[in-house]
């Protein structure tokens, strides 16, 4: 994973902190109070899709000044003729089709989701990596036939515009097709009868087509493996202005190329995360998904091209040191919390303390998980400064994406807490007993 993704991220690719997670039982609650409504309800879900597309633009258009300010006024938003390019138009559409078919494509194998509310379980193609591979042939093809890759430093700020309105008529119709699914097909926290924070948050679970699973392609496809292609094309216009990238430049492709690569590898542990069993698809998914998370994570490639920074290998080295240890952490928390998910008799976590709880299912309460209840949240945030660190600190600007990623991620670990507590009762209690730190151990 915004994931604003406004979840994704870290959507995007973290599953729920909780080691366990039952299978969904059913519920006739409906989420109608306003007290149970997210993200500020109706007022909220009225300003967002305004300021989210705004604060794209304003980044985008803030890169490309001389003093890259974050915060400037009047804010040098693009005109309206810089909005527009049939040839990014045909780009987003292309890489869509293509992402497509490569979902359709079949290699890998085929995973199970959770049990739906329904007693029934869907079925998942698993070759997301397979299909950044493809990718990464076809581009490297396209660029050694002449490809100018680099032309998308210029066509940025229209190629986010056109992701933009496929966000927008992807979520109408989302919308609207829900008043076609059954009642068990709702998503709870979308089904409140309030038009725009149904739009928003999304009424339907998992919308599908035939067997193509709309929420699950954009969660991990599109959008992600477009914010690789993005930021080599802001190496491939560095190699034109200078003649070779800078070490900066090389740094974030590769942490974030490792990230992506990761997230797909691993693309089955998606299936118990919140945004697949929880939030309907909606608004909220879909732009971030396909706007936020490609033209806002790839600010610090963008950044570089127009603000070159200085880095030596000693830096370099204590960078490459920061995001090794935070990948470590990342992925070992979850291997640990995935494993014990697949198989708690397994040597490696058959040791760790578990707590027992009223559903049947345990928590663990030893290893990485009782460190701090989010380690994988913990390596996370290192990563995020690992990647904006290579941008020197002359700047704010690069240094937005460690700062929302922050603020979202205290968001999500407290949306989880509620839920958690909700759910656990008192095996939770005990849990945060246990473990009183959240993310950060000793701090919070």
């Amino acid at each position: 994973m915004l994931h604003c993704q406004l979840y994704y991220v870290a959507w995007t690719f973290n599953t729920c902190h909780i080691v366990e997670i039952s299978e969904m039982k059913p519920d006739k609650r409906r989420c109608a109070s306003t007290k149970d409504r997210e993200f500020g309800g109706t007022l909220g879900a009225t300003c967002i899709p305004v300021f989210l597309p705004l604060t794209v633009l304003y980044l985008l258009s803030v890169c490309r000044t001389p003093g890259a300010a974050l915060l400037q006024w009047p804010p040098p938003l693009p005109p309206a003729s810089q909005l527009w390019d049939p040839v990014a138009a045909a780009l987003v559409l292309g890489w869509l089709t293509l992402q497509i078919v490569l979902y359709l494509f079949p290699v890998g194998k085929v995973a199970e989701g959770m049990v739906l509310r329904d007693g029934t379980k869907l079925r998942y193609p698993i070759n997301g990596f397979h299909a950044l591979c493809i990718s990464a042939i076809l581009l490297a093809l396209s660029v050694w036939l002449g490809m100018p890759l680099g032309y998308l430093f210029e066509l940025l700020v229209p190629l986010a515009t056109c992701a933009m309105g496929l966000s927008f008529l992807l979520s109408l119709y989302l919308y609207i097709r829900s008043f076609w699914a059954p009642k068990h097909a709702l998503a709870l926290g979308g089904d409140t009868g309030n038009p725009l924070y149904d739009f928003f948050m999304g009424r339907e679970l998992n919308p599908r087509i035939g067997s193509f699973d709309l929420k699950y392609f954009c969660e991990l496809r599109p959008g992600l493996i477009g914010w690789v292609v993005i930021n080599l094309g802001m190496l491939m216009k560095e190699v034109e202005l200078r003649d070779s990238p800078s070490l900066a430049m090389l740094l974030v492709n590769g942490f974030q190329l490792l990230y992506v690569a990761d997230a797909l590898w691993n693309e089955e542990a998606v299936l118990t995360t919140m945004d697949i069993v929880h939030d309907g698809f909606g608004f909220m998914l879909a732009f971030g998904d396909l706007t936020w998370v490609p033209f806002t994570y790839s600010l610090q490639a963008n950044f570089l091209v127009v603000h070159p920074q200085p880095l030596g290998p000693v830096g370099a080295a204590a960078i490459v040191f920061m995001n090794g240890v935070g990948y470590y952490i990342f992925r070992q928390s979850n291997s640990q919390k995935n494993q014990f998910r697949r198989d708690p008799t397994h040597p490696s976590v058959a040791g760790l303390e578990t707590i027992p709880t009223a559903t049947g299912k345990r928590l663990l309460v030893s290893g990485w998980w009782g460190l701090v209840r989010h380690p994988n949240y913990l390596g996370d945030l290192l990563m995020a400064t690992a990647w904006t660190l290579p941008c020197g600190t002359s700047h704010i600007l690069p240094y937005f994406y460690v700062l929302y990623f922050t603020v979202l991620l205290i968001h999500r670990e407290a949306r989880d807490e509620r839920q958690c507590r909700s759910k656990y009762g008192l095996a939770w209690e005990t849990y945060c007993r246990r473990v009183p730190y959240r993310i950060f151990p000793y701090i919070y």
